[in-house]
């Protein structure tokens, strides 16, 4: 038996997040999630009129995929998926797994050559069709954000599924402030980071690309960016945990780089030119979402945080660097956290995690639960 949350996740997805219409292609990009809401969302494709393609996976595999990948067969690949996703409208995926390190023991060669092979895809996705991606719950990510399987059940389908039309509302005095900002400068323990957002722009995610959302994004000019920040969130990238990182921008580059294991941070920036560079800032907001569970789609979204990327920026927003590596890497600012300061043009706009202009305050936690 269906549980009947998968049916109002499945057709939020549909109907607010893609907004899919008679006609519409959409790949159901399944992995690792249970069959009964595989079948719901093909269900709420098909009630819209909309056609599904699916796609059903599971990481384990993936990790064979990745472990002797070759250059034929990595571009066999993305040709493949390339073709199908040239056929889409649409895109959604839903990413579950049991373990979160699952690609860990994969050789950084063989992850790189991959990334590098498949971006155009992931480009094109990103820029081409309307889009959605969210985790599903797990014991694992219930661990990781020290809560019960049932407690965490709960959690993810309330934040899931909460008043993404409420919090788009308030986001838009946010998005006109950034898309008129020059200079930001970030101050906290071992932060005090400037750059520009000048020209760049500013996009308000609210639902129709992450499932969960709240952030406001932009991207610094490629060069502003010097000074130094310390980001107290753990995050995994490539099947590796790390924790502490520390990054010391001159002239927009990432010339030190610190971690609790800093020689693999460093072999990831050094996958490209442009992964020592950036290509997203961003302000989290979404006022379920308290703590870091190394789930960068939920994590990325905490209230009263930030975050920072290294790699590719978005067409949305675009600064003109290129990468096979993004990586949000997340510094939360609230007091419990040894707070924090967020400046545009000289304003003060958030301390500690909490907005201060009026124009701003209806996203803070109080204002959007």
């Amino acid at each position: 038996m269906s549980d009947p949350r998968y049916r109002k996740l499945a057709k939020l997805l549909v109907e607010y997040s893609t907004q899919l219409k008679r006609g519409d292609r959409v790949l159901l990009d399944m992995i690792d999630v249970p069959d009964e809401f595989a079948v719901e969302m093909m269900r709420a494709v098909r009630a819209v009129r909309a056609i599904p393609l699916i796609e059903v996976r599971h990481t384990r595999i993936t990790r064979e995929v990745l472990r002797d990948t070759t250059d034929t067969h990595a571009t066999l690949v993305r040709d493949v998926e390339m073709f199908r996703m040239k056929k889409m409208q649409a895109y959604i995926a839903v990413r579950g797994s049991a373990n979160a390190n699952e690609t860990a023991d994969v050789a950084n060669d063989r992850m790189a050559l991959y990334s590098k092979t498949l971006r155009p895809v992931l480009n094109y996705r990103v820029n081409k069709t309307r889009w959605c991606v969210l985790r599903w719950p797990t014991p694992s990510m219930a661990q990781a954000a020290n809560m019960s399987t049932e407690a965490f059940e709960d959690f993810y389908f309330d934040v899931c599924t909460m008043d993404y039309r409420k919090m788009a509302k308030a986001m838009i005095p946010l998005e006109k402030r950034m898309k008129s900002a020059d200079r930001v400068h970030l101050k906290g323990p071992g932060t005090d980071l400037t750059f520009s957002i000048q020209g760049i722009g500013a996009k308000m995610c609210k639902g129709d690309r992450n499932i969960p959302d709240g952030e406001v994004f932009s991207c610094p000019v490629k060069d502003s960016i010097n000074g130094a920040i310390q980001f107290n969130t753990p995050t995994i990238y490539s099947g590796t945990k790390f924790e502490n990182v520390w990054l010391k921008f001159k002239a927009g580059k990432i010339v030190e780089a610190t971690a609790n294991n800093s020689k693999r941070l460093n072999q990831i920036l050094d996958t490209d030119p442009g992964a020592r560079h950036t290509g997203e800032f961003s302000l989290g907001f979404n006022p379920y979402i308290q703590n870091p569970m190394c789930d960068i789609l939920f994590d990325e979204k905490i209230a009263g945080s930030l975050h920072l990327t290294p790699g590719q920026a978005y067409e949305d927003c675009d600064n003109g660097n290129r990468s096979a590596v993004h990586w949000d890497m997340v510094l939360i600012q609230r007091p419990e956290w040894g707070g924090g300061e967020i400046w545009f043009d000289r304003e003060l706009i958030r301390k500690d995690g909490m907005f201060i202009p009026k124009d701003l305050k209806p996203l803070n936690p109080s204002h959007l639960k």
